[in-house]
């Protein structure tokens, strides 16, 4: 809404204006007024979307990947792929663009892109003689607007890379938005091969019977119930019981934003199977990824990443 004369005294600013806060008012799903503040928001979304559009003309963005460690054989067990955007003016932050390329859209060929960028790295590995999976985060969008197992098909396809080399990433909220629509795009994806992980768990709106019905393979603790596990028996508590109905349900379960041996140590003790976090290495270029991987090879890479922390 925006209110004549306050806000503006022609019709078409007083509709320009009301278009801002509806914009809001979508994001919340309520209704706002309208404040000048909006304008400058507006503005600035119209700016970091248009950089987008550019940055994927522009060949800007890049996938960076974060090492995936085995708890039991502490080895890369396989890596995350994380979307930068390395614009002109340096590197853009995913809080700021992210948000944008949600809502304008711009995450579904976005998406598509990281997709085909992931699993073309994951080749290399392959071919370099390290067989792992690499994971992909998949945002609701791209369940809407697009038809998603097609895109990871062509991904899978273009690089003759197995299926089963390939995790993506959903998070639980996404299950609340259209159950029917879901349930038939993750049970197409599991026939396809892919692995199937359920993202952020315990953070959002999760039920358990997602986890009985539908077809997940990995379970991925949320950093919110690691950061003090080192010290909160409550925490300690809630990861034991996700840990054991995980390995229940027949679920490999991976923890979130784990930052030094500490944590390491509770986890392992849990019965966790796999870390991320950067106690085993924060984001890198591909190349850098590959450079680690080979010099990892087989040794102990928890204890190789904790003396590199430590310098």
């Amino acid at each position: 809404m925006s209110l004549f004369p306050a806000d503006a005294e022609t019709p078409q600013i007083l509709i320009q204006n009301a278009e801002a806060a509806l914009h809001h008012a979508k994001e919340t799903s309520g209704w706002r007024f309208f404040v000048p503040t909006m304008n400058q928001e507006s503005a600035e979304r119209f700016t970091i979307e248009a950089g987008l559009r550019r940055a994927l003309r522009e060949y800007e963005l890049e996938v960076y990947f974060q090492p995936l460690i085995g708890v039991r054989s502490r080895t890369i067990h396989g890596a995350e792929a994380v979307l930068r955007w390395n614009a002109p003016q340096g590197m853009i932050s995913t809080v700021t663009f992210i948000p944008v390329a949600e809502a304008s859209d711009l995450i579904v060929p976005i998406g598509a892109w990281v997709l085909h960028a992931a699993c073309r790295e994951a080749k290399r590995w392959e071919t370099d003689g390290f067989p792992i999976r690499v994971a992909v985060n998949i945002s609701s969008r791209q369940f809407r607007g697009d038809h998603l197992p097609t895109t990871v098909r062509a991904a899978l396809e273009e690089q003759d890379l197995a299926p089963d080399r390939l995790e993506l990433e959903i998070t639980e909220s996404l299950l609340i938005d259209d159950i029917p629509g879901v349930v038939a795009a993750l049970e197409e994806l599991d026939a396809i091969g892919v692995t199937l992980a359920l993202d952020d768990f315990g953070t959002g709106y999760s039920s358990l019977q997602y986890l009985k019905s539908l077809p997940f393979h990995v379970l991925k603790i949320d950093r919110a119930f690691v950061k003090d596990i080192g010290s909160d028996a409550a925490d300690v508590t809630l990861v034991t019981a996700i840990v054991g109905m995980a390995h229940g349900l027949g679920l490999r379960v991976v923890a979130e934003g784990v930052e030094n041996r500490n944590q390491l140590d509770v986890l392992r003790r849990l019965g966790c199977d796999v870390i991320q976090g950067y106690y085993c290495g924060r984001p890198m270029p591909a190349s850098d990824f590959r450079r680690q991987l080979r010099a990892s090879g087989h040794a102990d890479c928890l204890e190789q990443q904790s003396e590199q922390t430590m310098v």
